[in-house]
């Protein structure tokens, strides 16, 4: 029996993935296997040494402490691109509120006061103020092509806007996936100095934070309206601000509110709602639960974080899942144990990812715990498992 630990409310149609004969889940449980969550902050949180894997219901994984969970062997998954759908939607929801002004024009409209036809009067002298552009033709620069990005630049395609994107690692699938007629441009300057909306799909890290900068936006085409869906750090906030008060920046549209922007006229602040649709979070739970559940079982590993893609197919029979140091030896260290206990080999698997590495083999016989203590004794192997 797998017991499964939920940090947050985990959709229902995702839990449904993992059988109750064989699965335990509650939102208080001790010694789990693993863990499933959506936002919660796990930097603090105490690692129970049974832990195994973590299934983050979503994309990003800033919550969660991964290099700590790396060097204990615990695999992090995310569910990357189940909610693509929702932000896109939002994305193209955020460029119309910004091009046709309609928070503040809706402001306006619900302080009005008077009969109907003093309201009238007021809404015709009072919407010259809310003169908005439309989409068609205008340059949407997209910087993230990945799952959502590519949705996002096919979307504003279908409405008649020019897109350029930047990219410098994007995959063969998104590639795959991107309308042709998307541009590509060679640097986030070349890219402000021609759009009218830049959008930006990166995670946060050393080498995108603050990417959105005083230096940027100096160089940017004037009246640019800029859409943060990714993450808060992404934009110096304070180089926002000055730019909004020179009337460099028309528009700042974010999904993560802060005092110092949110009440400005210009600023369009959601409460974090880009993946807070229905379907997107069946999406992914659904996702999580089937990889966290196919790690578990079989030791396969798809859209984790920090462990290599490992995939072999089972033939029914006796399995070890190691995780170990990704250094020369390992191989013919395990393969000594298990042989010199004279068990077989039938088939082996071997994956690194940076300083990981995962090891799969297959068995003509059951291992014996003396075998995996053997192996789990080894120098730089961080977890052993017999399935």
């Amino acid at each position: 029996m797998y017991k499964i630990l939920t940090l947050n409310n985990i959709s229902v149609s995702g839990l449904e993935r993992l059988p109750r004969d064989c699965y335990e889940i509650a939102s208080e449980i001790q010694n789990p296997d693993a863990v499933l969550l959506r936002s919660y902050a796990m930097h603090d949180w105490p690692v129970p040494a049974s832990l195994k894997a973590v299934g983050r219901a979503g994309a990003g994984v800033n919550n969660i402490p991964v290099t700590a969970m790396t060097a204990k062997g615990i695999c992090v998954f995310n569910a990357p691109g189940a909610n693509a759908n929702a932000v896109k939607e939002l994305v193209i929801a955020g460029m119309l509120m910004a091009a046709r002004n309609i928070c503040p024009a809706w402001d306006y409209t619900r302080k009005l006061q008077g009969t109907d036809a003093e309201l009238s009067k007021q809404v015709e002298s009072g919407k010259k103020q809310f003169v908005g552009i439309e989409l068609p033709n205008r340059t949407l620069g997209v910087i993230g092509l990945g799952a959502i990005g590519v949705k996002v630049a096919n979307a504003a395609r279908a409405l008649g806007m020019r897109v350029i994107g930047y990219d410098p690692h994007i995959t063969v699938s998104n590639a795959w996936q991107l309308s042709s007629q998307v541009e590509q441009v060679l640097s986030v300057n070349e890219m402000a100095a021609q759009a009218d909306f830049i959008t930006l799909h990166v995670p946060l890290n050393d080498a995108t934070r603050q990417l959105i900068n005083a230096q940027l936006l100096k160089h940017s085409k004037a009246g640019l309206t800029l859409l943060n869906f990714s993450r808060e750090g992404v934009a110096d906030e304070e180089a926002l601000f000055e730019a909004l008060q020179a009337g460099k920046l028309r528009t700042y549209v974010c999904d993560f509110p802060t005092n110092r922007l949110k009440d400005h006229p210009r600023v369009i602040m959601l409460p974090h709602l880009g993946a807070s649709t229905a379907e997107a979070e069946d999406n992914c739970a659904i996702m999580v639960a089937d990889q966290v559940r196919e790690y578990l079982e079989n030791g396969t590993v798809h859209n984790s974080v920090n462990f290599p893609e490992v995939a072999m197919p089972r033939n029914g029979g006796p399995r070890l899942v190691i995780v170990n140091a990704n250094v020369p030896h390992m191989i013919e260290r395990i393969s000594k144990a298990i042989s010199t206990a004279g068990i077989n080999i039938l088939d082996l698997l071997n994956k690194s990812r940076g300083e990981i590495a995962c090891t799969v083999v297959d068995t003509a016989a059951p291992v014996t715990s003396e075998v995996v203590a053997q192996i789990a004794d080894v120098q730089g192997v961080l977890s052993v498992r017999a399935l």
